[in-house]
């Protein structure tokens, strides 16, 4: 029969045994496992040596904080004994700098019986400083009164110093990232935006003034196209990436985009173990419009003495051409008349002074064209590069700028925001569009209307880009709507030396670039001249 006391006492040598020789388990008799164990099995010596090997430096005092006990993280941490702080007050760890404030807050919360925590600068037995991670409590007896504090504390110094790091660092590029001339957007799967900074929105303004945040960034999603959609399936970065951003105004921009994926860690307690895929894209957006605000009139200013050259070019072709066509049926009547005279020689002799003056004619007449073919300028071989039809277009608003202020003309331009490049020649497109828009603002000037508008659009609609130029002026009459692209063809007055050879040279460069033009028979109030040019 077993003796209860027994029991117990063997159970309490147990735990005293397990104390001192440090062992993983519990001794326990064969009838009885360590899960049948209750806290009133512990002895007191358990509890003494949890706190004494405690990972956190522990010290009981009085009610004058003076130290009673201190455990061995206590002596690692503060370089003291235990014998050497016994009966010494806590505040030989103090180093005299943390504020008063914080010792009132810390004695106020201990006089109403609660605990208290919070951050001190302490001095080693080394003279050496740390930051204290304290916590101090009140010990409580029966009757509900403070017998002894429990104070419990650790370095924290090397994660203080983590944390302002960290915190230094974030406010560094904070500050970096605000005040950057560059625009900077983070996105995550679904293009929330999680991070911008004010030049991003400053862009998102200038893209959309009169739209929400969200159709802004659609529209920035359209500009970058496939590389956006490209980034975020498959985390494939592009870098370099310009687009421009043109709705018919003055103010037409130009971006240098980068794109590129992050890979960020959940935060939730959860996907601690099982980290799910959580990746946001990063887009940086440079706006370069003043630089190419100047390369464009570096550009147009060359355009101009190019399209001058090749203007007088052509015309003075077309003028030799027309001269060469008059005086080739001259001379072909002369050969005829001396043919069918040299053979009535019956009347002629063959040295007759009449068949030596058509002879002496017919020389002269075929050098002259041979001459004349011989001097024709070469037109300048252009190479066939992409061509945006926007780009020219704007080219020729800025070029016939000062006649359009002169004749109070009012221009509407809806270009295409995403329009196709063609294959061609830049100068000699800008050549001809820019003869079309003087030609629709010299008829403008001629009508008796004081409301003079210029209405240029772009689109693209199955594999061509439609330009469409339409004026308010008075218009063509439909019998001429073919006849004005002949050659030294003109509606306008002799007296004004206009040689007719504007559209001619307009058809033959857009036919150069397997394109149409013509006069839409449909539009009636004014003219529209429409521009078929086919893209591949």
């Amino acid at each position: 029969m077993n003796n209860p006391e027994m029991s117990k006492t063997n159970k309490q040598n147990d735990v005293d045994k397990k104390c001192e020789d440090g062992s993983s388990k519990l001794p326990v008799s064969s009838n009885k496992n360590i899960y049948s164990f209750s806290a009133n099995d512990l002895s007191p010596e358990v509890f003494h040596q949890a706190v004494e090997h405690a990972p956190v430096a522990i010290s009981i005092t009085d009610l004058q904080a003076n130290i009673l006990y201190a455990n061995r993280a206590f002596s690692k941490v503060t370089g003291y004994s235990s014998e050497e702080v016994m009966g010494k007050n806590e505040s030989i760890l103090s180093n005299h700098t943390t504020p008063r404030l914080a010792y009132q807050a810390l004695w106020g919360r201990l006089s109403q019986k609660k605990a208290w925590s919070g951050l001190l600068v302490n001095r080693r037995k080394d003279d050496s400083l740390y930051l204290a991670e304290l916590s101090v409590a009140p010990v409580l007896n029966k009757d509900e009164e403070t017998v002894y504090y429990l104070g419990m504390h650790r370095d924290y110094s090397e994660l203080h110093e983590l944390e302002q790091r960290v915190n230094n660092l974030s406010q560094m590029i904070s500050s970096v990232i605000n005040s950057a001339p560059i625009a900077i957007a983070v996105f995550d799967r679904q293009n929330t935006i999680e991070l911008m900074n004010p030049s991003f929105k400053k862009l998102v303004a200038d893209l959309a003034p009169e739209k929400t945040l969200e159709e802004a960034k659609n529209i920035l999603f359209e500009m970058l196209g496939e590389d956006f959609t490209l980034l975020q399936q498959t985390a494939r970065a592009f870098h370099s990436h310009e687009v421009t951003f043109d709705e018919g105004g003055p103010n037409q921009r130009w971006y240098v985009c980068n794109g590129t994926a992050i890979e960020l860690e959940d935060e939730s307690a959860g996907n601690f173990f099982n980290q799910p895929e959580k990746r946001h894209t990063l887009i940086t957006i440079d706006d370069i419009t003043e630089l190419r605000k100047r390369q464009q009139d570096s550009q147009l200013n060359a355009l101009k003495a190019l399209i001058a050259e090749e203007d007088l070019a052509h015309a003075t072709r077309e003028t030799f051409n027309g001269a060469i066509h008059s005086l080739q049926g001259p001379v072909n009547l002369i050969g005829a008349a001396l043919n069918m005279l040299e053979r009535r020689r019956d009347r002629f002799a063959p040295d007759d002074p009449v068949l030596q003056a058509l002879r002496d004619a017919q020389r002269a007449g075929s050098e002259a064209l041979e001459k004349l073919m011989t001097s024709l300028p070469f037109a300048s071989d252009q190479a066939n590069l992409p061509v945006n039809i926007n780009e020219v277009l704007r080219s020729v608003i800025s070029l016939s700028t000062p006649k359009l202020l002169s004749q109070g003309v009012v221009v509407e331009w809806k270009p295409e925001l995403r329009l196709p490049s063609i294959n061609g020649r830049e100068g000699k497109l800008v050549s001809a569009f820019r003869h079309l828009v003087d030609n629709a603002i010299e008829s403008m000037s001629n009508s008796s209307f004081t409301q003079r508008e210029l209405h240029i659009s772009t689109h693209s609609d199955k594999h061509v880009v439609r330009v469409e130029i339409m004026d308010n002026g008075p218009g063509i009459a439909n019998d001429l709507k073919f006849k004005i692209f002949e050659p030294f063809y003109s509606t306008k007055p002799p007296y004004k030396g206009c040689r007719g050879m504007g559209l001619s040279m307009v058809q033959e460069t857009i036919l150069d670039h397997a394109g149409t033009v013509s006069v839409d028979k449909k539009y009636k109030d004014g003219c529209c001249m429409v521009i078929e040019l086919p893209y591949s």
